[in-house]
């Protein structure tokens, strides 16, 4: 199942996690260091909701909770 909504097209993007050691400057330190990057996904929020179709039937969606939220599908 894609982790994709199915409103918005809202995906999964890349991004990193990324590790620091050391005092900051403005702490009174030697500055940070960084010690380990690693990959990661964000992913979105999504719920498998009952929505109205355009024709008045019912079925179910995978959407993210920003386009609940903003009234964007209309819940059944």
């Amino acid at each position: 199942m894609s982790k994709v909504c199915q409103i918005c097209g809202k995906r999964p993007v890349s991004g990193r996690r990324i590790v620091r050691r050391g005092l900051a400057k403005k702490k009174g330190g030697i500055g940070l260091h960084t010690t380990g990057v690693n990959r990661r996904r964000f992913l979105p929020n999504l719920q498998r909701v009952r929505v109205r179709d355009e024709r008045g039937g019912v079925r179910r969606m995978r959407v993210c909770t920003a386009c609940i939220r903003s009234g964007r599908v209309s819940k059944a």
